[in-house]
């Protein structure tokens, strides 16, 4: 998905230009992430790089599910300086760039484990995701320390996010599924409808796609980013649950 790739290197040139130069009080700041430092935030984006182009320079993670792997990947980095995980971000992503496009070229599917098996063409989704929402939801406010405007939620960059988070949200969210069907209707930029489970839909949730995206990872409630809501009321206590990493 070439705009999914796009969107991550629209979002790397931000981020390297949003962090040059922050003082050691905001490298050390903590996230909106629980328990991460801003730096924090910037190794996990750089490890997730490194699964691509260098697996080995990461700790042995196997047997774990994917939010566990992620904390003890950042753990075993944490005696970096900002400036030095800024930088080892800078080396990787380039070749991770070109690695990632190489796959999502390949007519093969993917089994990502707690993630979801994907076609390899929606990989870049996930990493569109993950860079949109670790910087605009956990360095910037309500939730991070960075002060300014974060970088544009845009087509390009929220209509990717939103395209992992179609792809990923009934794999990650099996059980869910068989209990409700809701309709996700998303408004303004990135609008689309998103169905969940199987059959007719017993309610429906609207907001716009930031706002879905603090949402589906459980960073803010519905009422904290203006999500309407109407159906069964069961229905709507499930998908209140619904969570996509």
């Amino acid at each position: 998905m070439p705009d999914a790739i796009e969107a991550v290197e629209a979002d790397r040139a931000a981020l390297l230009a949003v962090c040059d130069g922050l003082t050691e009080e905001l490298w050390q700041a903590p996230s909106g992430c629980a328990g991460w430092r801003v730096q924090d935030v910037i190794t996990h984006m750089a490890n997730l790089f490194w699964l691509l182009v260098e697996p080995a320079r990461l700790p042995d993670l196997s047997g774990l599910p994917t939010e566990q792997a992620q904390q003890a990947a950042v753990q075993a980095r944490a005696g970096m300086s900002g400036e030095a995980a800024l930088a080892d971000y800078a080396d990787v992503s380039k070749p991770a760039l070109d690695k990632l496009a190489e796959l999502a070229a390949l007519e093969i599917e993917l089994p990502l484990g707690d993630l979801g098996t994907h076609p390899a063409a929606v990989l870049p989704t996930a990493y569109a995701f993950d860079h949109y929402t670790h910087i605009r939801a956990d360095l910037f406010p309500p939730r991070g320390p960075l002060p300014g405007e974060p970088p544009p939620s845009d087509e390009l960059r929220v209509g990717s996010a939103l395209d992992w988070i179609s792809a990923a949200l009934a794999q990650q969210n099996a059980a869910a599924s068989q209990e409700c069907t809701l309709d996700i209707e998303v408004t303004g930029t990135g609008a689309r409808s998103i169905r969940f489970g199987h059959g007719g839909p017993m309610a429906t949730i609207r907001s716009n796609g930031p706002a879905l995206i603090r949402w589906i990872t459980q960073r803010a409630s519905w009422e904290d980013v203006g999500a309407e809501s109407e159906g069964d009321n069961s229905a709507l206590a499930v998908a209140r649950t619904l969570k996509v990493f």
